[in-house]
């Protein structure tokens, strides 16, 4: 991750999710990605709406001020379900949408290059 990036987010209380989405070919692996990476509730029915419901009730999460989710190795999937994939930046843009303005906060960065320790 840029640098930058973790410097803005460092000492605000945000928590940090990663999503790696490598290897990633399709819708039903994009959702276990992301039931397992961003530690959905049980009651996450693996599609779009179940989705955007989870990103924009955060009841089911731990405590922060906001949350940083970070995007990686999306480029295979985009390219190998690209209707998919339109779908799930229209959920992330919609979700961070949700929240701006609000109290507590998230935003989505999608990582061009290879993530940096």
């Amino acid at each position: 991750m840029p640098a930058s990036v973790l410097d803005a987010v460092r000492g605000s209380g945000w928590a940090t999710l990663a999503l790696d989405l490598d290897g990633v070919l399709d819708k039903a692996a994009f959702m276990d990605r992301c039931a397992e990476a961003l530690s959905l509730p049980d009651w996450f029915g693996r599609n779009w709406d179940a989705l955007a419901d989870c990103l924009t009730d955060l009841s089911w999460a731990p405590d922060a001020p906001g949350r940083l989710l970070v995007v990686s190795g999306w480029r295979e999937y985009a390219e190998a379900a690209p209707g998919d994939w339109a779908v799930a930046q229209e959920v992330f843009a919609d979700a961070v949408t949700y929240w701006s303005g609000r109290e507590r906060g998230l935003e989505v960065v999608l990582v061009v290059g290879p993530l940096a320790d």
